[in-house]
């Protein structure tokens, strides 16, 4: 997995998104009036300001990662074989959960992640590195429509399942095309945002969200890993910061597949 807090940085929220946070923690929203126009008008706000910030370029050194060393004739080896717990969660979750769409896409994109990223970190390149990102965005915006699903409306989570993997997509092919990664900053952020204020605004409809914030807890540190990626390797560690990334967001994964294997629907 390889996007980059040193790319895509966020502060404090401009004001068209810090209206429609308000709207959407108010007492009348959190009763469940208009829940679902406020979401979208959170989507809409975030998404308008995009074109006011300045375009985020791919950082040219972002390939460099620490850990050089080949193994078994496979070059940066420790970056491409700790995939191996992406696709090992992303499996059984789709053995397990593949009836409904948006947990099946979750799922997927865990499983391809474990691919994409191996594929990326053999020969690392923007080539490449499209391949990696691709099924994280998906990852990304399927966690949003389970969200949806089961915070606000299953119907309209469904629904807008669809258009958030399409945005995912397009987020990635304008990358290519134009070399700003704004919007697929926007979908790897946005539900860093989102779903702390559903999970808050929101009654859960079932059981284990403690799992999340294991997930959301291993998330920053799988970040964390990331941006001392050289650091952590300089002190003589086995294994380097972007090796522990990976280590650490196939725990964040596993935790949303613990969810899923035991949560119980609340009365």
């Amino acid at each position: 997995m390889a996007a980059s807090s040193r790319e895509i940085g966020h502060g404090m929220l401009p004001w068209p998104w810090t209206l429609a946070v308000r709207h959407l923690m108010t007492p009348s929203i959190a009763k469940g009036k208009h829940p679902l126009l406020a979401l979208l008008g959170l989507m809409a706000a975030s998404l308008a300001i995009l074109p006011l910030l300045p375009p985020i370029p791919q950082d040219p050194s972002y390939h460099q990662f620490a850990d050089q060393r080949t193994l078994l004739g496979i070059p940066h080896f420790w970056n491409v074989a700790s995939n191996l717990p992406f696709v090992l969660v992303g499996a059984i979750g789709l053995w397990q959960f593949s009836r409904d769409r948006a947990s099946f896409v979750l799922f997927l994109g865990v499983f391809l992640t474990g691919f994409g990223s191996a594929y990326y970190h053999w020969n690392p390149n923007d080539d490449t590195l499209f391949w990696d990102r691709l099924p994280m965005a998906l990852t990304f915006m399927a966690i949003l429509a389970v969200a949806i699903e089961e915070r606000v409306s299953a119907k309209a989570g469904a629904i807008l399942l669809w258009p958030l993997l399409a945005l995912a997509v397009f987020s990635l092919l304008l990358w290519r095309w134009t070399d700003d990664l704004r919007l697929y900053g926007w979908v790897q952020f946005f539900p860093c945002i989102a779903l702390p204020l559903l999970f808050v605004a929101f009654p859960a409809k079932y059981s284990g969200t403690s799992y999340w914030l294991i997930a959301a807890a291993f998330y920053a540190f799988a970040k964390l890993f990331e941006f001392y990626d050289h650091a952590i390797s300089s002190i003589g560690f086995i294994l380097s910061g972007h090796t522990l990334k990976h280590f650490a967001a196939a725990s964040a994964c596993f935790a949303i597949l613990r969810y899923f294997q035991t949560r119980q629907p609340v009365s």
